[in-house]
């Protein structure tokens, strides 16, 4: 298959490149974790100006209509940078659902998140859940036009910086029933809402929310009541494509910076990079990097697939994400020696981000029997 982009991709991946390299060094990045807010809103405006946030889209809703191929490309190359700010969560997974919203609820809140006014969080995981998507103790009793929103989400990645809450909910059925799920919009300061912020190992931040009796409009159900199982399904299939994006930029900085380290660093008089020992390491390294492009390319010209295809492609993709990550994450900084372990070089934050990225949307063992049960 050719995998060879278009002028107007590659325009698109020179265009992150330089953002990356101007406003994205290790040094700035640092700042940026460090910083009592975790982010820099400045980038945000940046990502605006350069019509990343109106990439996935459509015209009609006033964004430029690119598909699954031109995400990846952004994310990637923001993975290579180690980007903090919630992109995939904002873009990929809360405007996976608002572009499949209603027409008002469209034009109501798409166009402040291409103008970078806005930023979105998906709470949806729950301690019990363990990775699945269907079990939610959380739950929305109806109440004249309005319904009450009562329960627990943990891990809520980008919540400290966002605005909007799209929330998952049980408003009919059992804990682990696929059907009687819905989604709903709320704003993070509605009464009602509870937040415990803190920052996570790979230098993001995440939330714990309570929800207790909070109300919310029937107008900011998402879809039909009860049926936004294969919505968040497909949501999250997305989503992971695009983390294995970001994890394939983070593993291509990972292997080359791997290697120019081996043919700097001497022991015994010589480069370390001529013990055959490791380079054998790092060609391991880079066939788990490239298999890993492979799968990431295959999910996402997939996306658009059936139910199955789709299922297999994400699970497929995200088991050898999960494989890749560790192996060239640990071996990164075991080539490195101690000095890997430490805050002041690059390779540890790598390693930390690719970590998060093996339990994010669920771990290896959980695709794995997911793609059983569909193969």
């Amino acid at each position: 298959m050719d995998f060879s982009f278009s002028e107007e991709q590659t325009l698109l991946r020179n265009t992150i490149q330089s953002f990356i390299q101007d406003n994205y060094d290790f040094d700035k990045r640092t700042e940026i974790v460090k910083s009592e807010e975790g982010m820099k809103i400045k980038n945000w405006k940046l990502f605006s100006d350069l019509g990343l946030l109106g990439l996935p889209f459509s015209e009609d809703d006033g964004g430029l209509g690119f598909g699954p191929i031109e995400l990846m490309i952004v994310v990637e190359e923001f993975g290579k940078g180690l980007v903090v700010e919630p992109y995939i969560q904002t873009i990929v997974t809360c405007g996976g659902f608002l572009k499949r919203a209603s027409e008002k609820q469209r034009s109501k809140y798409i166009p402040k998140i291409i103008s970078g006014e806005d930023i979105w969080a998906f709470a949806y995981a729950e301690p019990q859940g363990r990775y699945n998507l269907n079990d939610l103790t959380t739950k929305a009793s109806k109440e004249g036009d309005n319904y009450i929103l009562n329960g627990y989400k943990c891990v809520v990645s980008a919540a400290p910086w966002s605005k909007k809450l799209i929330v998952s909910a049980r408003t009919s059925g059992d804990q682990r029933d696929e059907e009687g799920i819905s989604l709903f919009i709320l704003d993070k300061d509605s009464s009602g809402i509870s937040l415990r912020d803190y920052p996570t190992v790979d230098g993001s931040r995440a939330s714990e929310i309570i929800l207790e009796d909070v109300k919310v409009s029937s107008e900011n159900l998402i879809g039909e009541e009860g049926k936004a199982s294969e919505l968040i399904e497909q949501v999250v299939d997305e989503s992971i494509a695009a983390v294995c994006a970001e994890a394939i930029g983070a593993m291509s900085v990972l292997n080359e910076t791997t290697v120019e380290y081996c043919k700097t660093r001497k022991q015994f008089g010589q480069p370390i990079g001529k013990f055959q020992v490791l380079q054998h390491r790092m060609v391991d390294m880079f066939m788990q990097y490239e298999q890993s492009v492979s799968m990431t390319y295959m999910v996402n010209l997939k996306l658009h697939e059936e139910y199955s295809e789709r299922r297999k492609a994400a699970s497929g993709a995200k088991v050898q994400i999960c494989k890749a990550a560790k192996f060239i994450g640990q071996s990164a900084i075991q080539l490195h020696g101690g000095m890997g372990m430490t805050d002041e070089l690059n390779v540890g934050h790598y390693f930390k981000r690719l970590s998060m990225i093996e339990n994010l949307f669920g771990n290896i063992d959980h695709h794995l029997k997911k793609y059983a049960s569909t193969a």
